[in-house]
C-alpha cells in the first residue's frame, strides 16, 4: 500500500479564481510566514470579476493548485501576459533584446498579484518540498505551453528559497519601509516636542516650537526596539534637520486650512468610497494613463473586505480634497514559529482634487504614520521606489524577484546582467543606508 510519500505531486490549472475552494486557498494563505491581504482569495476574485486584470486588460489568469491524492498542498496566482504593464518589475529591456534577435517574449508567464508591488507569500505550500514540487511544475508547464519565461514578482524568502534550488534567477530592487520603534538609543536630554493631541482622531497636528523650546518636557526617553507612543515621539528619534523639515511640511499643509479625517472597514461609507475614486481616478488620468483598477474592483473591497482598509480624506472649508487609502494586515516572519502576527499597514493608492504644497507627503506619510503609532502597528510599507521617502524615515530594504527564460542564450545573459546589477543594488543600499534619517546612538 503507498504511503503519502509515495504519492505524485499533481498540477491543476484553473482559468479563474471562482474556480479555486476560497476556504481552502485562505487557510492555506494563513499558514504561510509573510502572507499579506493581497493574496486573499477575494482581493485577487475582485481583480477578475471587477474586469481589472482580466484577458482584455492583459492578465490571463491560469489559478494553479497542487494535489497529493485529495489533499491540497499548494496553490499560487498565476498570469499569462502580452506585455509588462502593473507589474512594477522591469523587464521592457529584455523583451526588447528578443524582438532584436526576431524572437518573442511575450506572452510570458508571471507569478504575481497585479498592480500591487507588495512583498509576500506567493507559492503558497503546506511544506517546503511541496513549494519546491510546484515551482518545478510551473516551470514545466511554462516549456509545454512555449511560453518564453516564469517570474515570481516580490517573492516571500520561502519562494525565494525554493525558486533558487529549482535553478531560477534572482533580481533585487530597493522598497522603502517604516517600523514602529526606536532605532536607536537616543539621549534621555533629547530635544522635547509637543504632544501629538491629534492622535486619536487622525487630524494633523502641527507642532507650535521648534525642539528645544521651552516650556516642553520629553517624559519619555527613546528606547532600542521600542514602539513610538506618539508621532511627536517618533520625530524625537529623526536627526534635528529631518524632524525640522517634517515639521515644516505639516504645517504648510495645515497653514492652507486644511484637515484630516480617516475611516477604516465599514465606516468608510460609499459616498468616501466614491470621492476616493475621483481622487484616484484624477491622478492617473493627469499622467496620461487610464486607472489600473475600475470603481467596481473598490466596491467589491468594501464589501468583501473591508476591515483590511483605512481611508484618509484631507477637507479643507468642509469640502474635500483629496484621499489617500492604506491596507492593513498580520503577517508571521516564520511559520509556525513563537512569534505573534505582527500588524502591518500598506501605502497604496492616493490622488488629489486641488493642489496643496506637501499635501502628497501629509496625505501618503504623515497621516498614516501616525494612525500606525496610534493603533500599535508594527511596519508600514511605502510602496515601490521613491528615495525621497527616506526623508520620511522609511528605510531602504531589497526586495525579490525569481526568473526562468527558455531560451538557454538569452536565459545566459540575464543571468550575467542581473549580477552585475544585483552588485549596483548591493551598492546603491549601502549608500541609502549611510543616509540614515535616525540620531546616531549616544
Amino acid at each position: 500500500m503507498p504511503t503519502p510519500d509515495d504519492i505524485a505531486y499533481v498540477l491543476r490549472l484553473h482559468p479563474s479564481p471562482a474556480d479555486v475552494d476560497a476556504k481552502a486557498w485562505d487557510a492555506l494563505l494563513e499558514s504561510q510566514p509573510h502572507a499579506t491581504p493581497f493574496m486573499r482569495h477575494a482581493y485577487l476574485a475582485a481583480l477578475h470579476t471587477s474586469e481589472s486584470a482580466v484577458p482584455e486588460t492583459g492578465w490571463t489568469p491560469v489559478f494553479c493548485t497542487l494535489w497529493r491524492g485529495e489533499a491540497l498542498h499548494g496553490a499560487c496566482a498565476v498570469y499569462v501576459k502580452p506585455h509588462s504593464y502593473g507589474e512594477y518589475v522591469f523587464d521592457q529591456g529584455w523583451a526588447g533584446a528578443y524582438a532584436r534577435h526576431g524572437m518573442e517574449y511575450y506572452p510570458k508567464a508571471v507569478v504575481a498579484v497585479p498592480f500591487t508591488p507588495v512583498p509576500g507569500a506567493r507559492l503558497l505550500a503546506v511544506d517546503a518540498a511541496a513549494r519546491q514540487a510546484l515551482v518545478q511544475a510551473l516551470v514545466q508547464w511554462c516549456e509545454e505551453a512555449g511560453l518564453s519565461s516564469l517570474h515570481l514578482l516580490f517573492t516571500a524568502p520561502q519562494d525565494v528559497e525554493a525558486a533558487q534550488a529549482a535553478g531560477l534567477m534572482l533580481r533585487h530592487t530597493v522598497q522603502f519601509h517604516w517600523k514602529n520603534e526606536a532605532p536607536a538609543l537616543a539621549s534621555s536630554a533629547a530635544s522635547p516636542l509637543p504632544p501629538d493631541k491629534a492622535s486619536d482622531a487622525g487630524l494633523a497636528s502641527p507642532p507650535e516650537a521648534e525642539p528645544g523650546a521651552a516650556g516642553h518636557a520629553d517624559s519619555t526617553p527613546l528606547q532600542r526596539g521600542t514602539p513610538f507612543e506618539s508621532f511627536d515621539h517618533f520625530l524625537s528619534s529623526l536627526s534635528q534637520d529631518k524632524r525640522k523639515k517634517i515639521r515644516q511640511e505639516r504645517r504648510r499643509v495645515a497653514d492652507a486650512g486644511v484637515t484630516f479625517r480617516w475611516a477604516r472597514g465599514t465606516d468608510i461609507t460609499e459616498a468616501d468610497w466614491d470621492f476616493f475614486y475621483r481622487c484616484y481616478e484624477r491622478t492617473y488620468r493627469e499622467h496620461g494613463n487610464p486607472p489600473y483598477l475600475t470603481r467596481d474592483f473598490f466596491h467589491r473591497m468594501a464589501a468583501d473586505m473591508p476591515d483590511a482598509w483605512v481611508v484618509f480624506i484631507a477637507e479643507r472649508e468642509g469640502h474635500p480634497i483629496a484621499s489617500s487609502l492604506i491596507a492593513v494586515g498580520t503577517s508571521r516572519s516564520k511559520a509556525g514559529g513563537p512569534k505573534e502576527s505582527e500588524l502591518v499597514a500598506f501605502g497604496r493608492y492616493w490622488g488629489a482634487l486641488e493642489r496643496v504644497d506637501c499635501l502628497h507627503f501629509e496625505a501618503c506619510y504623515y497621516q498614516p504614520l501616525q494612525w500606525c503609532i496610534a493603533h500599535g502597528v508594527h511596519r508600514f510599507e511605502g510602496g515601490a521606489q521613491g528615495e525621497h521617502k527616506m526623508a520620511r524615515a522609511l528605510l531602504p530594504v531589497q526586495a525579490t524577484s525569481a526568473h526562468w527564460l527558455a531560451h538557454p542564450a538569452f536565459a545566459e545573459a540575464v543571468d550575467r546582467f542581473l549580477e552585475r546589477e544585483g552588485e549596483g543594488v548591493a551598492q546603491y543600499m549601502e549608500e541609502l543606508q549611510s543616509r540614515n534619517p535616525f540620531k546616531a546612538a549616544s
